[in-house]
């Protein structure tokens, strides 16, 4: 649910998401609430109440297009809605496990100074911020939030391998990873993994990525009660 439909389609037709789509393994479909609106004109912002800066968008716009979404869904699946606001928690790779798990996500995004807090009453299950920053709108922190997420829908991936060794998946950044030539510029990939023995291979990779969160992301280990 958005203003600009377009800016949300722009990213997320490309690459891995939108060969999900096209695929079938995954549906996104986009709302412009300004289709909504009463007005005449179809404004979907007014001055706030007890003045201050900048546009607030009405209620009546958001509403009527969350219940055209929620019309849209079919009955008994799972549904979760998520407004994206610096308000929110923050957006863990946690986060989008459990979200991956709902059959639907209604993602709600706010432009201008935000929205009538009777709107977010009325259609949202929690708020979610990819920061402690503010940006002019919603859409790019949507298109984070469908892109963690739609990646651990089975199939959308090659195997489940290519997420569950990924970083943070287990609590830790992830281990260095190397490719041909085996010398570049003078520097060499590590011996272990031109040895072809597996288990020492992985043994090496489980220390490579401790150690590299706790050269990068301490605050990591700190977190999941490693304190060394």
């Amino acid at each position: 649910m958005t203003l600009f439909p377009d800016m949300v389609r722009a990213v997320l037709n490309e690459s891995i998401i939108g060969r999900a789509v096209s695929a079938g393994i995954i549906e996104i479909n986009t709302y412009n609430i300004r289709d909504y609106s009463a007005d005449r004109r179809r404004r979907v912002d007014d001055t706030p109440y007890g003045g201050g800066m900048g546009m607030l968008m009405t209620p009546q716009p958001v509403c009527d297009c969350y219940d055209a979404v929620r019309a849209s869904i079919p009955e008994g699946a799972s549904v979760r809605t998520v407004y994206m606001s610096p308000k929110g928690k923050l957006f863990t790779e946690e986060k989008a496990r459990e979200l991956s798990r709902y059959d639907c996500i209604v993602i709600l995004c706010g432009h201008y100074e935000g929205i009538d807090q009777r709107a977010l009453d009325l259609t949202v299950d929690e708020y979610i911020s990819i920061g402690d920053y503010v940006l002019t709108g919603g859409e790019i922190p949507a298109c984070v939030l469908v892109d963690a997420t739609a990646r651990l829908v089975h199939g959308v991936l090659a195997s489940p391998e290519c997420y569950e060794s990924e970083s943070l998946s287990d609590g830790l950044l992830e281990y260095p990873q190397y490719t041909r030539p085996p010398v570049y510029r003078g520097l060499a990939v590590p011996e272990i993994l031109l040895s072809g023995h597996h288990g020492k291979i992985d043994a090496w990779r489980a220390e490579e990525a401790k150690r590299t969160t706790e050269r990068m992301r301490p605050d990591l280990l700190f977190e999941s009660g490693d304190e060394k």
